[in-house]
């Protein structure tokens, strides 16, 4: 018991640390240029299925670049790749399905784009983000909500690390992704978890 009481111990002083390290205030976080770190970052969307239930999914292997000045946010520049057939939901039928011509079209349209076109600060740690979202090829303004999670020395690759969370919708029909619409929703709610790896 005297053990386990001990590893408690030393594990809740990891976190308190851990909180500590990684508590930087936005205007602390370092400016520069940072790349899109894969493994911890996702795009996950979620429609209404028939009215009955919100369905989710995922896409993932995200690449891409950000310049971030934490002095000025509004010059800060977002671009990122999301490979469409990356796509993943929990029924491996579905998932199949959605890579074909009749959603996606992963084949013919690789890779779904978002690039920044004004970047709006809202308080110390929010930003409104607008730019062009290029879906199985269309492209269209959207808008992004964006929130500063965190920033510091990750323990792991020992690289300095900033997160945010991102909220918006879309409507798929714009895109020309328009299959059971309006029995499977039009309206695509987007939370992405970015993490991203500032370079030398």
């Amino acid at each position: 018991m005297k053990k386990i009481l001990s590893g408690a111990f030393a594990a809740l002083a990891c976190a308190a640390v851990s909180t500590t390290a990684f508590a930087a205030a936005p205007a602390d976080v370092k400016s520069g240029s940072y790349k899109v770190e894969a493994g911890h970052t996702q795009v996950n969307f979620s429609v209404l299925h028939f009215g009955f239930s919100y369905y989710s999914g995922q896409f993932s292997n995200v690449s891409g670049s950000l310049k971030l000045d934490a002095s000025h946010p509004e010059k800060s520049k977002l671009s990122v790749t999301i490979p469409v057939s990356s796509v993943a939901t929990s029924s491996s039928v579905l998932t199949d399905e959605l890579k074909n011509n009749e959603w996606f079209d992963a084949a013919k349209y690789p890779d779904a784009t978002f690039v920044s076109t004004e970047v709006s600060p809202v308080g110390a740690e929010d930003a409104v983000v607008s730019g062009d979202l290029t879906l199985h090829g269309t492209t269209k303004p959207v808008v992004l909500h964006v929130h500063f999670v965190g920033a510091g020395v990750n323990p792991m690759d020992k690289a300095y690390t900033v997160g945010f969370q991102a909220t918006g919708t879309i409507h798929r029909s714009d895109f020309g992704v328009k299959k059971y619409v309006p029995y499977v929703g039009d309206d695509v709610s987007l939370t992405i978890s970015g993490a991203f790896e500032k370079q030398p």
